[in-house]
């Protein structure tokens, strides 16, 4: 993917000093990476990072997870129990444009790196904060991980079957959404700063950040006044059959289609008809419309599946796709993983790691004039330290290392 250069310079010469650990921080700081920030990860001397070691780490090595959230970032270790280490992170916050951080509620400030110190070591500094829980929350000092976020922010109570208990999603939407929102949020920092000169406080908390990825459920309380429902893999926004997901052969796991006809596109019902050979039913007044159609929704749902049944789910988007009719094959993460197309177009990209070997993973997925931006390995613990030093503090080789005998880093 040497070709590939798009985005990589959007951020060049803005410097993240990344204390994050896990997801949702290392999801942000990676992000920025991506764009070209140059991001220094500190990291604990005894093991860095938890994520290192989580999730089926290959022996001796760092885990895949650990891989996937710190692409072309840089690492230094710094021992934050020594005061001379908490001076060496002050060092480096002088000389850089965002500090993140998203320790347990209270450690930072404990640490003596709470943002009222880091204001007066650096006033320019934007100062950005991922934890569970909002500043005067009643639960501001409790923990929080992914699906603590998601279950108290709303998403489990959409998410599962009608009249069945709620399901915690697949997607990690409390740790790498709340990651998202922090990252484009640093970047209007960023923006204003050119002008103000000025730092900031940035406070995000996972349960709050889930409220934005469900307003279209707040959208169906204020129609129907009412908590918004769980609707399976239909929409909580009312039904409009058909719609949902349908068998296809062979009939494993994944061998579903995704089928979709609009409330505002008539023809998308009258299309699908004419594809699954029920052209006697085009005009007939008992599947009119879509309120009308909802009152015979299994019925609809098991004439489409007979059709389903017949093709294979790559044949039946596609088939249904060309009857301009919104389809959508359920891929795994094998498929997609092996999807030439994603390679191609620079989507999945291969991290070429010095102990883990070739690593192919979700790239930036924003094209950039064209092009994503590429990445770089993740690094290993505390590889970059006498780069960083070096450049950032105009440490020459003696001063780092007597920093390492002495346990600083």
């Amino acid at each position: 993917m040497n070709e590939i250069s798009g985005g990589a310079g959007c951020l060049q010469g803005v410097r993240i000093l990344d204390l994050t650990q896990f997801e949702a921080g290392p999801s942000c700081t990676e992000a920025l990476a991506w764009l070209g920030a140059e991001v220094v990860k500190v990291e604990n001397p005894r093991g860095g990072d938890p994520g290192r070691g989580s999730f089926a780490e290959p022996p001796g090595k760092d885990s895949w997870y650990f891989l996937l959230f710190n692409a072309s970032k840089k690492s230094i270790t710094v021992n934050l129990k020594d005061p001379a280490g908490v001076a060496l992170v002050k060092d480096l916050a002088r000389k850089a444009d965002v500090m993140v951080e998203n320790f347990a509620p209270g450690a930072i400030e404990r640490l003596g790196l709470g943002h009222d110190v880091m204001r007066e070591v650096n006033p320019a500094l934007i100062y950005a904060q991922v934890k569970g829980f909002g500043e005067g929350s009643p639960f501001e000092n409790n923990l929080a991980f992914d699906m603590i976020a998601q279950a108290c922010g709303g998403i489990m109570s959409i998410t599962g079957e009608p009249d069945q208990p709620p399901v915690k999603p697949g997607t990690t939407l409390g740790d790498t959404g709340t990651g998202m929102l922090l990252a484009i949020s640093i970047l209007g920092a960023l923006y204003r700063r050119k002008d103000s000169g000025k730092g900031e406080r940035l406070q995000l908390a996972m349960q709050d950040a889930m409220l934005h990825y469900i307003r279209v459920a707040f959208a169906s309380q204020a129609a129907f006044n009412k908590p918004a429902p769980r609707a399976g893999a239909k929409l909580i926004s009312g039904a409009n059959p058909p719609c949902g997901i349908f068998p296809c052969k062979p009939g494993g796991p994944n061998d579903y289609v995704y089928i979709y006809t609009s409330r505002a596109n008539p023809l998308h019902w009258q299309r699908l008809l004419e594809l699954i050979g029920r052209e006697d039913l085009i005009g007939d007044p008992n599947y009119a419309t879509g309120a009308i159609r909802a009152e015979r929704e299994d019925e609809i749902d098991e004439m489409v599946s007979q059709w389903t049944r017949q093709h294979d789910k790559h044949e039946a988007m596609r088939l249904v796709g060309a009857a301009g009719i919104p389809a959508g094959a359920v891929l795994d993460t094998d498929e997609l993983q092996n999807d030439p197309d994603f390679e191609r177009r620079g989507i999945m990209q291969t991290m070429t790691h010095p102990t883990n070997g070739d690593f192919k993973i979700p790239a930036w997925p924003v094209r950039h004039d064209g092009a994503p931006p590429p990445i770089a390995p993740a690094p290993l613990l505390g590889e970059h330290a006498d780069d960083v030093l070096g450049r950032w503090l105009d440490m020459d080789s003696a001063a780092v290392g007597k920093l390492r005998d002495d346990g600083v880093i």
